[in-house]
């Protein structure tokens, strides 16, 4: 069975604050353990209004101790934000508090505006040190070496599994070159995506992580009794991607009944072309429209996100989202 995974923003709402964000986040987790979701990833963002999760790894321990299997992690840490000793002592000690559930999953981008990276006191980073950021978290991780000096405590020696996260080929090149899992960001920019993805299977070296390619791709899933409801519940992440493009972001906006035919061309255009790789309906639709997906791509394991205005529809729709799953997962099983 291919895995499903959940990616969370922590979406804060209209009318609502952070604490009600990160209490929603630590109910939709426990809902996802018991409906088989293999792994809760949360997303660093900063000074975004409708996001709660820019102190990721707190967030993280947060869910982690309120589950007892599922994997928990970052989707991820933007390491030019960080230094890669700090990275690996935060998830050394959630590794140490919840031994062999955590996910580190690392990305190029620092996740915000010039302004906000600048108030992060990183401004002596370079995203192009990125590949040699990498190489020290994962360094951290092992065991010491004779006469290291630095040492990640805790962190050290703990391995946690680490991921490139990305967007371009960039990613794709950097984790097939490192034998490391990748997961592509598909879920906001898709345009890359088949290259990405080939460039990472062709180029892949085994090391001692992996033995083969491991692709993770990231979907939005919109999944309501009905395709009308569905599209409905679908429309306030339209209008937060409309408002951010626009320069004006803030919280998740509540859902507007036909709103992409209400928008103008170049905002329809806008949505078409950020959420290409989302399947909005009933089961039924999006049943077809994941299968599609999947072999499309070949994915070893799918991510999905939802920003669903309502938290009731969210967690309604990842139930029905199981179900999708499990009957998938059916059908491929051999005879």
């Amino acid at each position: 069975m291919i895995p499903f995974s959940i990616l969370d923003l922590a979406p804060i709402t209209e009318g609502a604050d952070a604490a009600t964000a990160m209490a929603r986040s630590v109910d939709l987790a426990q809902r996802a353990e018991a409906l088989g979701y293999r792994r809760y990833w949360l997303a660093e963002h900063h000074n975004m209004p409708g996001i709660a999760s820019a102190a990721t790894a707190l967030l993280i321990g947060q869910v982690a101790g309120a589950t007892q299997r599922m994997r928990v992690g970052a989707g991820g840490i933007m390491l030019p934000n960080h230094a890669p000793l700090v990275v690996a002592e935060q998830f050394g000690t959630l590794e140490t508090l919840f031994p062999g559930r955590i996910d580190l999953g690392l990305g190029r981008a620092p996740g915000t505006d010039q302004a906000t990276a600048r108030a992060l006191r990183r401004e002596g980073s370079d995203p192009e040190r990125f590949s040699d950021d990498v190489a020290e978290v994962l360094a951290l991780f092992d065991e010491p070496q004779p006469r290291q000096t630095v040492r990640a405590i805790p962190g050290t020696g703990s391995r946690v599994p680490v991921w490139i996260l990305g967007s371009s080929r960039f990613g794709a090149r950097l984790a097939a070159s490192l034998g490391l899992p990748y997961a592509f960001a598909s879920h906001f920019a898709p345009g890359e995506l088949m290259a990405a993805l080939t460039d990472y299977r062709e180029r892949f070296r085994p090391s001692r992580f992996l033995d083969k390619p491991y692709a993770m791709v990231g979907y939005n899933a919109y999944v309501a009794d009905t395709d009308e409801e569905a599209r409905l519940h679908a429309s306030s992440m339209e209008q937060s991607f409309v408002a951010l493009r626009e320069g004006r972001p803030g919280p998740v906006p509540p859902p507007v009944a036909g709103y992409r035919e209400r928008v103008g061309r170049f905002e329809r255009a806008l949505i078409e072309r950020t959420m290409a790789c989302s399947a909005i309906g009933s089961p039924a639709t999006v049943e077809a429209e994941i299968e599609r997906f999947l072999t499309t791509t070949g994915a070893d394991e799918l991510i999905v996100t939802n920003s669903s205005f309502d938290h009731v529809a969210r967690c309604r729709s990842y139930e029905l989202l199981a179900g999708v799953r499990n009957r998938i997962a059916a059908r491929a099983e051999p005879l």
